[in-house]
């Protein structure tokens, strides 16, 4: 069986991805601070609670469990705080990426899935984006990514790692099962601001412009359901176990775009909530349109995506946005 470790497992996209590992049959440890994550969303494998930084925990872990391969998912995720908080990221983002590779040499791991972003991409011009689209990140979580990725490439040219490095787009949804789902205490993404809204969580959602060269006027992106996002994982980790694997960089997307207008009339329609849309400027940096070419995971490690569709994307992430509201006895 094969042994695997997963830091952020009890993360939003991690949880979803050790559920489908579990089902796999994959023997799991996570490692994870819970900073952001929860431990309830984990249904499977082992839990050690630790931080990247510490190499000496984070040492032991490999040390107690002989793992076939790691995937790692843990990192600070927000623009705006990459922002404010520069050194932070590049600390847990960059750094601990060091120190994650460190016992990968010491333990002889040679194999390992990396949690990137289209942020890596910056003020994207190409529609449909290419992973071989210029990368110029325009903030410091986007460039903390790519300075991860340039350092497993150089790790792995100068040993014997093999990776797969996952560009993701724009994550919604949740699990089919109503188990888990997105737990962050703040909606920063569309999707759930959206949920949140049509649930009176928030008095209302926001376009930020409306004079985008698009059909509607409002900037165009690439959702992916996290299902979809977990199932690459495990076919990413299939891939690696092949022999006559290479190390890839993967865009997760399905090569289909929704503008802003499009997804929040989807949410009220599917909410038949009628919630209040504020109109407003444009934010610094965002591109017209954000969509992936999917073509390349599905040639090189075989995805077929089983959610493509906004409406089960949307109704799964409204139905968890209920669950937690039920769970606390607001509805």
């Amino acid at each position: 069986m094969t042994k695997v470790l997963i830091t952020g497992g009890a993360g939003y996209i991690g949880s979803h991805t050790v559920k489908k590992l579990g089902e796999a049959g994959y023997e799991i440890v996570i490692y994870d601070n819970l900073s952001t994550g929860s431990a309830n969303a984990i249904l499977y494998g082992e839990l050690v609670q630790g931080n990247l930084h510490n190499i000496e925990r984070l040492s032991q872990v490999f040390a107690n469990h002989k793992f076939d391969a790691v995937l790692h998912f843990a990192a600070s995720i927000s623009v705006p705080e990459s922002l404010a908080k520069p050194l932070d990221y590049y600390y847990n983002n960059t750094c601990n990426v060091v120190n994650l590779l460190r016992c990968c040499q010491m333990y002889n791991i040679n194999k390992l899935v990396f949690s990137s972003t289209a942020a890596v991409y910056g003020e994207i011009k190409d529609c449909p984006v290419k992973e071989t689209s210029t990368t110029f990140p325009i903030n410091p979580y986007g460039q903390s990514k790519l300075m991860s990725e340039n350092i497993i490439r150089d790790y792995a040219q100068a040993s014997e790692l093999k990776y797969i490095i996952l560009r993701y787009f724009n994550v919604a949804g949740a699990d089919s099962s109503g188990n888990i789902g997105q737990m962050g205490k703040e909606a920063t993404h569309l999707i759930r601001v959206g949920c949140d809204a049509a649930l009176g969580i928030r008095s209302s959602a926001s376009i930020f412009g409306t004079d985008y060269p698009t059909t509607d006027g409002t900037g165009v992106r690439d959702y992916i359901h996290v299902e979809d996002l977990a199932a690459a994982h495990v076919d990413a980790l299939a891939y690696l176990e092949q022999d006559s694997s290479a190390s890839q960089i993967l865009n997760c997307g399905y090569g289909k775009g929704y503008s802003v207008r499009e997804v929040l009339s989807k949410i009220k329609e599917i909410s038949g909530v009628d919630f209040t849309i504020n109109e407003t400027s444009r934010r610094k940096g965002d591109p017209a349109c954000v969509v992936a070419s999917g073509d390349k995971i599905r040639e090189i490690i075989g995805w077929q995506p089983q959610h493509n569709s906004l409406d089960e994307i949307v109704s799964s992430a409204l139905a968890w946005e209920k669950k937690k509201l039920r769970s606390l006895n607001l509805v």
